[in-house]
């Protein structure tokens, strides 16, 4: 009985042993599951619930129903931070205002003098002074040079004495007309004389007439020693020294004068707004014109439009214009670079946005309004007039509205935001972390029960016994 009862007794213990592997194994993997949901929940939270919407048996722990994490509270089910589609955008707005808007035409544009004169001399002689400042501001008429005059008296002294000479003789040749004609009447004298008489006496008036003329162009030479200026304006730099011969074939002159008060400003318009500018001139419009320095941003004078060209250059597409300015303080300059501005129109209340506002889009523009709940809509528009700025808005948006500006590149239409200004509320972003943190804490300490669990499962499971049992004696466990 002894030997046929030994092999009963060996062979129980290893079944018993193989069924407590096999248990604890499907024990081990189960809890590894649970803590691999457990985990994948604590980072994954469900849409719409906060901390309330934990683990059973959170009820009592930080997130849960009854804790800060509950309905109502930081991160609960009631909480904005729990709704779909993620955190709250923070953006920037402003709001739409009406304002006067100019419409304008920007052109680069070359300072041209309005008149430019060489000052040459006209008659030839030695040059004996000077009267003018390099640089100096002169008035027409004004004395610049003189010339050596005595040749040109002596030549009017000549012209008059002829002329003098050829007089008396007219004279003379009148009174012997008249004598002849009284003989003529007394039958004392034939015809033909006195034709011939009358005849010397025109000859000598056209003499006379030659004399005067010869005259007058001595008395003008004479003048014309004296070198004087055409025009108003600034003289430039000298181009000859006194005692030098001068003559009227000189081509640098004495000096350059150019005009600076008024000037002018030479620019181009594209030919597609040569038609306005030809309906606003036509219309009697005055065009203010203003002149900037290269950077835009000093106004340098203030002027007009004065006239526009009579073709379209065909190699640029461009008309020439004119502008005129005043330059009373001279600060303009001949050959100068500026930024021209013209203004064609002014549009009066027009709805204005600054231009970080407009949004481009496959169907068009558009702008995020602000709602009162603190949402934003996508709000078709039609663009207008644009400056540095703003622009203008002319259809799709009234005056008064808010519009975002900053962080619209992470919106779409009907997304939450927060204002830069705000303060956190209770069912903001802030209670949403609140009550994911709330859920993974009491998750956590629930996560750390499984965790020993399954530690000690998986040590059962490895030793071939499960919880509850006990290795049987004798086995070497």
């Amino acid at each position: 009985m002894t030997t046929q009862a030994t092999p009963e007794t060996n062979a129980n213990p290893r079944r018993r042993r193989g069924r407590a592997r096999l248990a604890g194994s499907v024990i081990a993997i189960a809890v590894m599951a649970a803590l691999g949901g457990l985990a994948w929940y604590l980072t994954h939270p469900a849409a719409g619930t906060g901390g309330a919407a934990g683990t059973p048996g959170m009820a009592g722990g930080p997130g849960g129903a009854g804790g800060p994490g509950g309905p109502g509270g930081p991160g609960g089910a009631g909480g904005a931070g729990g709704r779909r589609g993620g955190p709250a955008t923070t953006v920037g707005v402003a709001t739409a205002e009406k304002a006067d808007v100019p419409v304008s035409l920007d052109a680069l544009g070359t300072v041209t003098s309005a008149a430019t004169t060489t000052v040459r001399v006209q008659v030839s002689g030695i040059l004996r002074q000077v009267l003018f400042k390099e640089g100096q501001m002169v008035k027409a008429g004004q004395v610049l040079a003189e010339i050596d005059p005595r040749q040109f008296e002596m030549a009017l002294l000549q012209a008059s004495g002829q002329r003098q000479r050829d007089e008396a003789q007219l004279e003379n040749a009148k009174l012997t007309l008249e004598r002849y004609r009284t003989l003529l009447g007394q039958d004392s004298i034939a015809r033909q004389d006195v034709d011939t008489q009358a005849a010397l006496v025109k000859q000598l008036q056209g003499t006379v007439m030659t004399d005067r003329a010869a005259e007058g162009l001595a008395r003008l030479n004479l003048g014309y020693t004296k070198v004087v200026a055409p025009i108003s304006g600034r003289v430039g730099l000298r181009g000859v020294d006194v005692g030098n011969l001068v003559n009227s074939g000189d081509a640098a002159g004495i000096a350059v004068i150019t005009q600076l008060s008024p000037i002018d400003v030479t620019f181009t318009i594209p030919q597609d707004q040569a038609p306005d500018v030809l309906a606003r001139v036509g219309e009697g419009a005055a065009l203010p014109a203003t002149a900037f320095d290269r950077t835009r941003s000093t106004a340098l004078a203030q002027g007009k439009f004065a006239a526009l060209d009579n073709q379209v250059d065909t190699q640029t597409g461009t008309v020439k214009a004119k502008a005129r300015f005043v330059n009373d303080k001279s600060t303009l300059f001949p050959s100068q670079f500026v930024n021209l501005r013209l203004e064609l129109r002014t549009i009066k209340d027009a709805v204005m946005v600054p231009v970080t506002a407009l949004r481009h889009g496959a169907s068009g523009d558009f702008v995020y309004v602000l709602n009162a709940d603190r949402t934003v809509s996508l709000r078709p528009v039609t663009r207008g007039q644009a400056m540095a700025d703003k622009v203008q808005m002319q259809t799709g948006l009234q005056a008064g509205e808010q519009v975002i500006t900053e962080g619209a590149d992470r919106l779409k239409d009907g997304a939450r935001v927060v204002l830069a200004g705000d303060k956190p509320g209770a069912g903001g972003a802030g209670g949403r972390h609140g009550g994911r943190r709330g859920g993974a804490g009491a998750g956590a300490d629930a996560g750390a029960g499984a965790s020993a669990g399954a530690g000690a499962a998986a040590s059962a499971a490895a030793s071939g016994w499960s919880g509850g049992q006990r290795p049987p004696r004798g086995s070497g466990q």
